[in-house]
């Protein structure tokens, strides 16, 4: 019997296959697109206006805003063909406006690019702007209903929210200028002008010109300066409007919602918040909102709450408006003080009845309730004349009453004098790990489903920020959130996998397991330790937890493997569900559960048999016996204070005596915790960014002002090394530059070369004459080569030279990161971005041997592909330092962390010492001066410094002294020591020579004892970590981690007084923003600076940005945007790496067209690999189409878990087609845009091809996001979707599907869905140029170099006629090689005729594999396919016949194995 799940899955598959009313329903559209608008259509119709009208009415507004129609509207490319291309302002209607601002919202929800169809038209668009204003404004006059306005208020929003497209900021910049103030109150007005000298300059000014205008500019003048204004009064009728208890407008409260939003993000941007911010206090916009009806009712007001909590907390940032600079705590509290005591002034001299509020101390009126208390009782007469006094209100005539609530006024007042909490001690009492009810708590928290559509309360990631501490909080909340999601998917899945149920007697018994989680056995405080000064929670609370690891071993071994500082949770679970109860995860996951609480901790480590913690070290780990293991764990001490009150005050069950479960997690997605410690520790410093990044980290000023053309301390010479190959190529990388090289023999002109270049001075104030010879002066470079002094005689001391022939914008990219400033490359796939790291690295290296360089990257891997292009450089290992856990994954012998260095150091000085003892005896000097570094010391002082300037005394030239060039070798004293290297060690040749080589001699020598001297420092420290700890803060010279590891060990590198003076950065645009942030702050600064001189940053922003997990933070707030990016969309200038040599120029077309200009290096059109075809196929790369197979084509058996079992099949064939023609399998790869399909893949693999030593596996299988990074020489990629393009729509995800392939690149997938999508057209029209059925040559094999015959393509239609293809070619190779062998048997001498021996398939080793070898495979691919059995051999074969007919069985989805049939 089939399980009820199967059941389940099979209906949905079924329901799949139908087409769904909606898609019918959808045609409408589609068949107006046809005639109309269609890309492809040919013979479109001509613009019908009634058309737009229509769609508007029955499409959009008949569905009320169906995203799905909408989508439908904008893939189909209304707006970029018909909407805008027709718009004027003359045909302006409602209908036309709403569609082109559905569109546009459509295309921010997708996420794709949303202004380009404007920019390339954009001369109707202040007209269209001016009309979205107006009915902004008088939307009921226009017939709109509510809901339409809060779309017109979205995109009112994005607009605000895109400063950097200048069409959109000329429009926005008039709406939050100075002008804007003529709104205000009047007594307002002048007073916020007395507060700046300067402004009532600017403002008569404003008002002369206002004069001199036109009526109608004045009326469009008037209509820009008030908008904001009028809005927010058009906003308080909305809210006012909404009742205290009856039933709400869900449309009201949403427009209150988006509204609150607009005004947020009006106010946490500088450019807008800096006159908007007066006019929203002189609005009191927040003391309406904070008394309106919406914020009592608890369910339709909940996000508005949290919302205007948001916007309260913008509307009094610590910032001054004006001149946009951070307010500290003093000058926050001074201005309180300030506001507090003109307020008691005011009283003392015009109210009476506030004698006592007059007289009183600060500290004891500036709460709430002493406000509420002291103004309560006065009338609302006076409360309104005291707030006319401080310019709140109009003034009150004598006679009237006011109109205004006494709660109003009394808010009024309160709100403006409370005293404000201090963010930074809020932050400080917060825990930092989740407990239970933030974890599930969806409206902290949404859910995977975000849909994009409504607004959260969730700060968002732009492109500028208020100040460092606005820009800190803002990643602390969004990193916290995300972290958070994290965790509560881990806690659900292994709670479900352990089964907690109720037992007999009300226990919890555990019906099942998790490799992830363990029961507890015992968990007991075992120490609370006194609050530190100042603060009311214990300094740290530890415990410890027992568990019985009775799992197998490797389970254990990585439980008995936590580490120091890694993270654990505890869970209590109380469930109520009886024994045997199936889960189910469709329901709500804490009441199955029983989950009561969640708390972390941090692991210090492991008891030993003493109960003693066992410490991390080079030291072996003793081994404990039994399965009994307790851990010391800290807990957070804020969570154990706030806990311990709770359970005193309410009388609460004790959180700690009730965990019964502890579960780990993966290392490398754990690290949240110290993440946002280190974010939390850098708020509560007074954190030091170098001056020239401050304002660009933030958003503001000249993007270019970093760049090191505008340093002021820009280096005029810098030695290039061994950058260039010779002189010629120098020349060549600079083509519009004049080069003078100082040596004038060319046999001389050879590198390393010292380069001069002219250093330009910004002269300001004078006019600078730019004469035709100072222009060429400043084209002029300086070359002097230089030779690298004689290093020593030994084949080992020639130092290590690039090979690389960088291109000019390589070489620029190199320039720059040597000068100081920021460096920002951009390096599209396959243009050596790791090449140019290294370079810049060994050329810092060399010519500031005193500074230290910070290696950062994303990930392990392209650290470790780092480190080992850098050895490959003239750089001493010595200087070189991995920290992490990363470098276990080095492909080399050498171990760079940092125990690993301490050894090396040690070894190195025996081995320097055992030279100074073979030295001391080839001069026979008595004694042990090899014992230490120290006696080493004394002896080259006294015994070989001695000698050598003896010698130099007699062979140096001098005046009236001829020197022969045999005494330079006949003196010459450690003749006996340098007897091992190469002789004769003297040419003899000239005197000159000889000379350079007995200095290199002494430089050999030299430099045994620098080093000793250096590793003196080992003998004195003798721990393990002191050693270390000295190796990173002195010795070593390039240090490298991962921007996780960074952020982790901020606190302990500053700690130990950690320094560098270069960062660079690869892969920066994966790395996420704070992550990016927190490498510049690991040292502390000198005297109030930081001594960071330089920072190169090297990605690629159309690939694939940093991943984040929860839609709602990706898209709504921004969060995968890499600083990367962010400085890109700033435009700050970069230096756009423009030569590729990874893949076929064919291959490259279909993603260069998303690069500034991207070509390709000279080899991809000269070696042989990139010219021949792809044996097999007629084309290097095609697009195949899949239709559905068995009336199915995608299906989704989880949320977001894509499968397309077509393709799966399409694509092994295709493998194993390509390995029976003699393809080696680590040379392919298969990838998908899915991990659903990722699965599927995998499962037709291990079913066709995985126990077959004809096919094997292929090098990997996975998802595009995963494989971004690497590369192959063919790639076989599936699409999978058939409905909707899914997240493929992101072009940065296709730009990394296009550029993995070297030389080959297959895809499948439904090309009437791709071939429509706006954003992948330039791709797209090249693969759909070729024909969409797979076009292949059987005959040809993979390893045959002959030219290509005239034999006709073979033509496949369908999956199904691959399998079969695949299968005959399979039979056909078992019969010929049994053949083969056969004939070998018979007669051993004779030769295989060719035409079979080409019919054997080359399984990926070399080809000179011995026949028993061969014999023996081809033994095992007859016993894995062929059963010993006759009677089922007939079976075999039908089977294989209809091979596609096997779906695939989802490893994940946890289906049985038998499949209905269909």
């Amino acid at each position: 019997m089939i399980s009820d799940r199967n059941m389940e899955k099979d209906s949905r598959v079924m329901k799949t296959s139908a087409p769904s009313v909606s898609q019918i329903n959808a045609e409408y559209v589609t068949q107006l697109s046809n005639k109309y608008w269609a890309p492809h259509v040919k013979n479109k119709l001509p613009f019908d206006a009634q058309i737009i009208e229509d769609i508007y009415q029955n499409e959009i507004l008949k569905s009320k805003f169906a995203i799905r129609k909408i989508m439908l509207l904008e893939f189909s490319q209304y707006l970029e063909n018909y909407l805008w291309v027709n718009y004027t302002p003359e045909s302006s209607t409602n209908s036309y406006l709403m569609s082109i601002c559905c569109i546009v919202n459509e295309k921010y929800r997708e996420n794709v690019p949303a202004w380009e169809v404007f920019k390339k038209a954009p001369d109707h668009f202040p007209e269209f702007f001016k009309r979205i204003m107006e009915a902004c404004l008088s939307g009921e006059q226009f017939g709109l209903s509510l809901k339409e306005q809060t779309v017109l208020l979205l995109f009112l929003d994005h607009c605000f929210n895109s400063l950097e497209v200048d069409l959109i900021r000329e429009q926005v910049q008039k709406l939050v200028s100075l002008p804007m103030w003529m709104c205000l109150l009047q007594t307002r007005l002048q007073q916020e002008l007395k507060k700046v000298p300067k402004l009532q300059k600017f403002w008569n000014l404003i008002k002369k010109n206002y004069e001199k205008m036109d009526p109608k500019e004045k009326e469009q003048a008037r209509m820009e300066r008030t908008f904001l204004a009028s809005l927010i009064k058009k906003f308080l009728m909305v809210l006012m409007s909404i009742p205290a208890t009856d039933s709400v407008s869900m449309e009201k409260v949403h427009y209150c919602e988006r509204f609150i939003e607009f005004m947020i993000d009006l106010e946490a941007l500088l450019p807008t918040r800096r006159w908007f911010n007066t006019v929203l206090d002189d609005s009191h916009l927040v003391v309406n909102c904070q008394l309106s009806h919406l914020t009592q009712r608890e369910k339709e007001g909940h996000l508005f709450c949290q919302l205007l909590d948001m916007l309260k907390f913008y509307t009094g940032f610590e910032i001054s408006d004006q001149a946009g600079t951070a307010l500290t705590q003093k000058e926050m509290t001074n201005l309180h003080y300030d506001k507090i005591t003109s307020l008691q002034r005011a009283a003392f001299a015009h109210f009476p009845e506030l004698n006592d509020f007059a007289l009183s101390s600060v500290a004891a009126v500036d709460t709430r309730e002493s406000l509420i208390r002291q103004f309560g009782h006065l009338s609302p007469n006076t409360l309104h004349r005291v707030s006319a006094y401080l310019c709140l209100l109009p003034e009150l005539p004598d006679a009237e009453d006011t109109t205004y609530d006494k709660e109003f006024l009394l808010e009024l007042l309160v709100s403006r004098h409370e005293r404000r909490i201090s963010q930074i001690e809020q932050l400080n009492q917060m825990p930092l790990y989740p407990t239970e009810k933030i974890i599930w708590d969806e409206n902290i928290v949404p859910t995977e489903y975000y849909s994009g559509e409504g607004c959260l309360a969730l700060p968002k990631l732009n492109l500028q920020f208020l100040t460092l501490h606005d820009y800190l909080l803002r990643n602390f909340n969004l990193f916290r959130l995300e972290s958070t999601y994290e965790i509560r998917q881990d806690i659900e899945d292994v709670v479900m996998r352990m089964k907690p149920w109720q037992s007999e007697y009300g226990g919890v018994v555990f019906g099942g397991w998790a490799r992830m989680a363990q029961t507890i056995t015992t968990f007991s405080i075992v120490e609370v330790a006194k609050p530190n000064i100042g603060e009311n929670w214990p300094a740290r609370v530890r415990a410890d937890v027992t568990l019985s690891l009775n799992v197998r071993d490797h389970i254990k071994n990585e439980w008995e493997g936590l580490r120091k500082h890694d993270v654990c949770f505890l869970i209590t679970v109380r469930p109520n569900l009886p024994y045997g109860t199936r889960f189910d995860r469709r329901q709500p996951f804490v009441d199955q559960a029983g989950v009561v609480y969640v708390r972390g901790c941090e692991v210090q480590g492991m008891l030993d048999d003493k109960g003693r913690v066992i410490e991390e070290g080079p030291d072996p780990k003793p081994k404990l016996r039994g399965d009994t293991r307790t851990f010391r764990v800290w807990l957070d001490p804020n969570q154990y204070q706030q806990d311990m009150t709770n359970c005193i005050q309410n009388k609460e069950d004790d959180p700690y005596e009730t965990f019964n479960i502890i579960m780990r997690r993966k290392p490398k997605e754990n690290n949240f915790k110290a993440v946002l410690e280190t974010i939390r520790n850098l708020m509560n410093t007074e954190c030091v960014v170098p001056d020239w990044l401050h304002d660009i980290i933030l958003g503001y000023g000249d993007p270019g002002s970093a760049h090191y053309s505008k340093m002021p301390n820009q280096i005029s010479s810098l030695d290039f090394n061994d950058t260039f190959l010779s002189i010629d190529h120098l020349k060549s990388c600079f083509p519009n530059h004049t080069v003078k090289v100082t040596e004038e023999d060319p046999a001389r002109q050879v590198p390393p070369f010292r380069i001069r270049f002219p250093v330009q001075k910004s002269e300001k104030g004078k006019k600078r004459r730019a004469t035709e010879e100072e222009d060429e002066e400043d084209r002029t470079l300086v070359v002097e080569p230089h030779v690298i002094p004689n290093r020593g005689p030994y084949p080992y001391n020639q130092p290590k030279r690039n090979t690389i022939h960088f291109t000019p914008t390589q070489i620029e990219a190199i320039r720059a990161g040597m000068q100081p400033g920021l460096t920002m490359v951009v390096g599209p796939p396959g243009t050596g971005k790791t090449d140019v790291a290294v370079q810049i690295i060994s050329n810092l290296y060399h010519n500031f041997p005193e500074q230290r360089t910070l290696i950062v990257t994303h990930s392990n891997q392209a650290l470790n592909q780092l480190f080992e292009k850098i050895m490959a450089l003239d750089i001493d290992e010595r200087h070189l330092l991995r920290l992490g856990h990363g470098e276990e994954e080095l492909e080399t012998e050498k171990d760079f962390s940092r125990y690993g260095r301490v050894n090396y150091v040690l070894s190195r000085r025996l081995e320097l010492l055992q030279e100074v003892a073979r030295l001391q005896e080839s001069l026979d000097v008595p004694g042990d001066v090899s014992y230490t570094c120290e006696t080493a010391g004394h002896f080259y002082l006294y015994q070989v410094m001695s000698r050598w300037e003896e010698y130099m005394s007699k062979v140096k030239a001098k005046p009236g002294r001829d020197v022969q060039t045999e005494d330079v070798a006949a003196h010459f004293p450690f003749k006996k020591y340098f007897a091992n290297a190469p002789q004769p060690v003297f040419k003899g040749q000239s005197y000159q020579e000889d000379m350079d080589i007995a200095e290199g001699c002494y430089r050999h020598i030299r430099k045994i004892f620098t080093q000793l001297e250096e590793f003196r420092a080992f003998e004195l420290l003798r721990s393990g970590l002191d050693r270390s700890k000295y190796l990173l803060v002195k010795e070593a010279k390039i240090i490298a981690m991962t921007c996780t590891h960074a952020a982790l060990k901020r606190h302990d590198l500053v700690e130990l007084g950690f320094k560098y003076d270069n960062i660079l950065m690869e892969e920066a645009a994966q790395i996420l923003e704070i992550e990016t942030f927190i490498p510049l702050l690991l040292q502390n600064p000198e005297d109030g600076y930081s001594r960071l001189k330089r920072w190169i940053m090297i990605g690629d922003h159309h690939q694939l940005p940093p991943v984040i997990k929860n839609m709602a933070f990706q898209k709504y707030s921004n969060m995968e945007q890499s600083l990367f990016t962010r400085f890109v969309r700033l435009g700050i200038p970069t230096v756009d790496l423009d030569a590729q040599g990874r893949a076929r120029a064919s291959l490259c077309n279909l993603y260069n067209w998303r690069y500034k200009q991207l070509g390709n290096l000279p080899h991809v059109q000269l070696q042989p690999e990139f010219q021949t075809p792809n044996p097999g196929f007629t084309y290097d790369f095609q697009l195949i189409n899949v239709e559905d197979f068995n009336g199915v084509g995608e299906s989704e058996p989880n949320p977001y878990f894509y499968q397309n079992l077509a393709e799966a099949e399409y694509a092994v064939a295709l493998y194993m087609y390509m390995r029976l023609l003699g393809y080696p399998a680590e040379r392919i790869s298969i990838l998908t845009t899915y991990n659903g399909q990722k699965h599927l893949i995998r499962d037709v693999i291990n079913q066709r091809c995985a126990n077959n030593s004809f096919f094997r596996q292929p090098n990997k299988v996975t998802t595009v996001d995963r494989f971004q990074g690497q590369q192959n020489d063919y790639i076989i990629l599936s699409l999978v979707r058939t409905k909707a393009v899914g997240h493929l729509r992101d072009v940065r995800r296709l730009v990394v599907a296009m550029s993995r392939a070297r030389l080959g690149l297959y895809i499948f997938a439904r090309v009437s869905l791709f071939q429509n999508c706006y954003e992948l057209t330039p791709a797209f029209n090249q693969l759909t140029a070729r024909p969409l059925q797979l076009h292949i040559r059987p005959h040809e094999y993979y390893t045959s170099m002959e030219q290509r015959s005239a034999q006709p393509d073979q033509v496949v239609k369908d999956m199904p006629e691959m399998a079969n293809l695949v299968y005959n070619m399979y039979m056909h190779m078992i019969q010929s090689t049994q053949q083969n062998r056969q004939q070998n048997l018979l007669d051993p001498p004779c030769q295989v005729p060719e035409s079979q021996e080409k019919m054997e398939v080359d399984d990926g080793h070399p080809e000179t594999e011995s026949e028993q070898q061969r014999d023996a495979e081809e033994d095992q691919a007859q016993t894995d396919l062929k059963p010993d059995q006759t009677e089922e051999e007939e079976e075999q074969r039908e089977d294989h016949a209809k091979m596609p007919e096997h779906p695939g069985r989802d490893s994940d989805s946890g289906d049985s194995d038998e499949e209905e049939e269909p």
